[in-house]
C-alpha cells in the first residue's frame, strides 16, 4: 500500500490530495502532519482567530478525508527520508513507504534570544494563536517585532482589541522589502492613523523581564515597557529532516518548474519549495493563493499530463477594515505610480522597463481585478495610466 505520501499537514498537502483525486488518481494518499490538528487555514491566525471571531479554521469538513480515501496521520513528525528505498521514517520510528513523495512541510518561524520568556510569542500554529489570544486579553502594552505581513496583521488585530501597540521594523517602512518604500509609507500611515506607534529603521537589542516580559530595549537605546511581545521576523523552510537524504536544499527544497526535486519520485510544494521561475532562477513564494496553482502544475506533471498555463500571482492582507491586494510580481526597485489615494484607500501601479508588472490596491478590489489581464499581457505602463 504505498501510493502518494505527503509530509506536511497544511494547505499544500490538502490541495495536492484534492488535485490527485480530481485527476482520477485511485491509489492510496496519506498525509502526515506534525500537529495534532487536522489541516487548517493559516491566514485567519493573525486575524479572525486572533480576534476571537472564529474558532474553527479547518480547511475541510471532518468527513472529507474518509470520503476521498485520504489517510491522516496527525501528531507525527517526519524524521528522515531514504530516496533509494522510497521510505520515510517518522520521529516515533515508524517507516512508511511511498511511490511518490510530496514535501509540504512549510516554514519554521525565526525566534529571538529570550524567546522562552513568558509573554514572548511567535505566530505560526493554531496553538500559538490560541495562547497569544489568551495573553492579549489582559495585555497592557504590546511590542510587535517585524512589520512584514504577520507583524502588520497582528498589530491591527491587537489594536482592534484595544491593546496599545509599538511596531518595530529595521527597514525604512513596513513591507518595504515586498512592496517598496513608497507603498510601505502608505501602510505606515494606515497603522499610525489607527494609533500604532510605528518605529522604523529600528532593531531590538534585548527583551527583558523577571517572571515574564517587562520591557524591550531598542537599537537606539530606548526602552519600551511591554507585557506582550510578538516576534514576526520571518521564517525558514522546514528542511532539517532532509539532511543526508541527497535531496538538494538551498533556501528551501530545490525544484524544477513543476515541483520535481533532485531525487526521483520526490516533489515539493508550498512555502518549503523553491521552484524554478520563468527567468531561470529559483524562488519560494509564501502566499496562500500560490499553492493552488502549484498543486495543479505538480499533479499534472506527476500524472504525466500537460502542464496548465501559469496565472498572474495574487496575494492579500487584511489590516483593520482595509483589504490590501496585490497582483503580479512587485519588486522594491520598481517605479511606482500612485494613481489613486484618498488618505486610506489607494491603488499603485508598478512599472519595470516600461511595462506594468504589478498592481497593489488598498480597499479598491475592482481596480486590482481590472489590472489582471493587462499584467498578463505585459501592457505598457503608458497605456495603463492614460487609457486609449
Amino acid at each position: 500500500m504505498s501510493g502518494v505520501l505527503i509530509i506536511g499537514g497544511g494547505l499544500a498537502a490538502v490541495r495536492t490530495a484534492e488535485q490527485l483525486r480530481r485527476n482520477d488518481y485511485t491509489d492510496p494518499i496519506t498525509i502526515v502532519g506534525a500537529e495534532i490538528h487536522p489541516p487548517y487555514d493559516r491566514p485567519p491566525l493573525s486575524k479572525q482567530l486572533l480576534r476571537g471571531e472564529v474558532d474553527d479554521v479547518a480547511l475541510k469538513p471532518a468527513g472529507f478525508y474518509d470520503d476521498n480515501g485520504i489517510g491522516l496521520r496527525l501528531g507525527r513528525a517526519a524524521w528522515a527520508v531514504d530516496v533509494t528505498a522510497h521510505t520515510v521514517t517518522l520521529a516515533d520510528g515508524e517507516v512508511l513507504g511511498y511511490d511518490q513523495l510530496v514535501i509540504a512541510t512549510g516554514l519554521v518561524p525565526n525566534r529571538i534570544e529570550a524567546g522562552d520568556l513568558d509573554g514572548v510569542f511567535v505566530l505560526r500554529s493554531y496553538d500559538d494563536c490560541v495562547a497569544l489570544r489568551e495573553r492579549a486579553a489582559g495585555a497592557r502594552r504590546a511590542v510587535v517585532i517585524g512589520a512584514g505581513f504577520i507583524g502588520c496583521e497582528v498589530s491591527a488585530s491587537l489594536r482592534g482589541a484595544g491593546v496599545p501597540v509599538v511596531l518595530v521594523e529595521p527597514q525604512p517602512t513596513p513591507l518595504a522589502a515586498v512592496l517598496g518604500e513608497q507603498v510601505g509609507a502608505l501602510i505606515t500611515r494606515l497603522h499610525r492613523d489607527e494609533g500604532v506607534d510605528v518605529r522604523t529603521g529600528m532593531g531590538v537589542r534585548s527583551v527583558s523581564g523577571a517572571d515574564g516580559v517587562e520591557s524591550v530595549t531598542l537599537s537606539d537605546g530606548s526602552v519600551v515597557a511591554a507585557d506582550l511581545v510578538v516576534v514576526g521576523i520571518g521564517s525558514r523552510p522546514a528542511c532539517d529532516w532532509l539532511a543526508g537524504s541527497g535531496i538538494a536544499v538551498a533556501d528551501g527544497v530545490v525544484c524544477d518548474e513543476a515541483g520535481r526535486t533532485s531525487a526521483p519520485d520526490v516533489w515539493a510544494i508550498g512555502d518549503v519549495a523553491s521552484w524554478r521561475d520563468p527567468a531561470g532562477g529559483q524562488a519560494r513564494v509564501e502566499h496562500w493563493s500560490n499553492v493552488a496553482e502549484q498543486a495543479k502544475t505538480m499533479v499534472s506533471a506527476m500524472l504525466g499530463s500537460a502542464l496548465p498555463r501559469a496565472g498572474v500571482p495574487y496575494f492579500w492582507s487584511d489590516q483593520y477594515d482595509v483589504k490590501i491586494q496585490c497582483l503580479g510580481h512587485p519588486q522594491a526597485g520598481d517605479t511606482v505610480h500612485l494613481a489613486e489615494d484618498d488618505g486610506r484607500r489607494f491603488v499603485a501601479y508598478y512599472e519595470r522597463d516600461g511595462v506594468l508588472v504589478a498592481v497593489v490596491g488598498a480597499g479598491v478590489p475592482e481596480k486590482v481585478r481590472s489590472a489582471r489581464g493587462k499584467i498578463a499581457a505585459g501592457a505598457a505602463i503608458a497605456d495603463v495610466l492614460v487609457p486609449a
